[in-house]
């Protein structure tokens, strides 16, 4: 990389900072930390059982070594590692204004990575296509979130495809303790919902959405010759064809809907934001319904 390119990195990645140090401070304030917070547990120690205790937690190792009834005793966790797996692949690189599917999907990690630093949070990362690109395991500190901006703005993937089940077993693996997992994603993968139940048992898992609204539907230009950017294949379409236009907006709605389905069967959190919107209001959302479900 030469040197002009480094500067230009690094002001790249300070202006994300600048810009998403601003929104922590004037819009999200606390909303991440009363969303998050207290959702962990950690083992503290064991007891003996008492009337009341529930069943479920008693240690039968310890049971049997007694000769008497003991439980597992939990305390809520104070800090919380934050996992953002985000979906690098081709078609990330699709935007039809200012902004690509990528740089949308860096903007929402960038915020919340800086999020979870402020709250003293541990946040790692994994970049993936076909395969897992890149692993940066979960530490404190402004300079690791740098790094992570940095990686999310400028690291080429060697694969074109998508495999969100590689990514999520690859999660499972090396992230054992409960975690709050980002899957960030187009979601336009064959085995989107292969892994999906086990991380779903593991961690607290959200689905986060990047899409481009000309995905949708096309402005009619005529014939158009596109470019599947995972495979390479190319083809012709008609935008200006209103068979060919409801076809693509029916498909990719009844693919959506489907998904969301298999998604709140799951009991997961769902959220979607547009290339060409910024993604502060849907997260502003987020946060405050997760606050408030938390509450009740």
């Amino acid at each position: 990389m030469t040197e002009e390119k480094q500067r230009e990195l690094l002001r790249k990645v300070r202006r994300i900072q600048i810009r998403t140090a601003r929104l922590i401070r004037d819009l999200f304030g606390g909303q991440y930390h009363s969303a998050f917070k207290g959702r962990g547990i950690a083992f503290s120690e064991v007891r003996e059982y008492s009337p009341g205790d529930d069943i479920r937690s008693i240690d039968w190792n310890v049971t049997a070594r007694m000769s008497a009834p003991y439980v597992k005793q939990f305390v809520e966790e104070r800090e919380l590692t934050l996992m953002l797996i985000v979906d690098i692949s081709r078609s990330g690189r699709f935007g039809s204004g200012s902004a690509s599917k990528r740089d949308r999907a860096a903007e929402l990690a960038a915020i919340l990575a800086f999020s979870a630093i402020q709250n003293n949070d541990r946040v790692g990362l994994i970049l993936f296509t076909d395969r897992v690109e890149l692993y940066i395991p979960p530490r404190k500190g402004s300079a690791h979130a740098l790094r992570l901006v940095r990686d999310l703005l400028f690291f080429e993937p060697a694969g074109r495809g998508t495999s969100i089940r590689t990514a999520l077993d690859f999660f499972n693996r090396v992230i054992r303790r409960r975690a709050v997992a980002f899957l960030i994603s187009d979601f336009q993968a064959p085995d989107t919902f292969e892994a999906l139940p086990i991380t779903r048992n593991r961690h607290d898992l959200v689905a986060a959405r990047i899409y481009d609204p000309f995905e949708q539907s096309w402005p009619k230009i005529g014939l158009m010759e596109l470019e599947d950017l995972e495979t390479g294949r190319g083809f012709l379409f008609d935008t200006s064809s209103r068979r060919a236009a409801e076809a693509l907006r029916d498909s990719e709605a009844a693919f959506w809907e489907d998904a969301t389905a298999k998604f709140r069967s799951l009991k997961l959190d769902v959220l979607s934001f547009r290339t060409d919107q910024s993604v502060v209001d849907p997260l502003r959302r987020f946060f405050y319904l997760r606050r408030r479900r938390k509450s009740r």
